[in-house]
């Protein structure tokens, strides 16, 4: 079950000629209500090994690579490619093309005491009147963003077929363009 052969077509004249084509409406999108995706009642957690795509995740957790694309969703992932946890060597690469250099500094941050709990403030470049904030360089925070992006959320596997038939509902309604 691919995520686009859910998707509606449309007839168009691509090239003004006269010549309708029938195509996949590609930039329908559906987004997981706020509501549904707050509630941690029908999730599950999971930390995304090194090296691990979409597709072996689903086809683990669901038993069915097809299903990636639910992952994705309910992780508001729109490039996997950028949203998605690196190898090494891929990290390594990008940081090396993204950065003149991964040692200088990205940004400071600052310690906020909440309760029980630390968060950690970014306060940009400019550390005046925060003489002990930490420097971030440009490596450290790239690795927190992998950090952070494999740490998804997976929907149990006994809403799953609901959500695909929400999904399909939703994707084929008929909204003007």
């Amino acid at each position: 079950m691919s995520y686009f052969s859910k998707f509606p077509k449309l007839v168009y004249d691509i090239k003004g000629n006269g010549n309708d084509a029938l195509f996949t409406h590609i930039l329908k999108r559906v987004k997981l209500h706020s509501a549904a995706s707050a509630n941690s009642k029908v999730f599950d957690y999971y930390q995304v090994v090194e090296g691990e795509k979409p597709e072996d995740i689903a086809h683990k957790y669901y038993g069915d690579a097809n299903y990636h694309w639910v992952i994705l969703l309910v992780n508001d992932i729109t490039d996997r490619y950028h949203q998605w946890p690196m190898t090494v060597p891929q990290f390594e690469q990008f940081v090396a093309d993204k950065y003149s250099n991964p040692n200088g500094l990205h940004h400071y941050e600052i310690s906020q005491d909440s309760g029980e709990s630390t968060t950690k403030i970014n306060i940009g470049q400019d550390n005046t009147g925060h003489p002990t904030a930490d420097s971030i360089s440009n490596y450290q925070y790239e690795e927190a963003q992998q950090l952070l992006y494999s740490q998804i959320r997976l929907l149990k596997s006994e809403f799953l077929i609901q959500f695909v038939e929400e999904f399909e509902d939703l994707v084929n309604e008929d909204t003007e363009i």
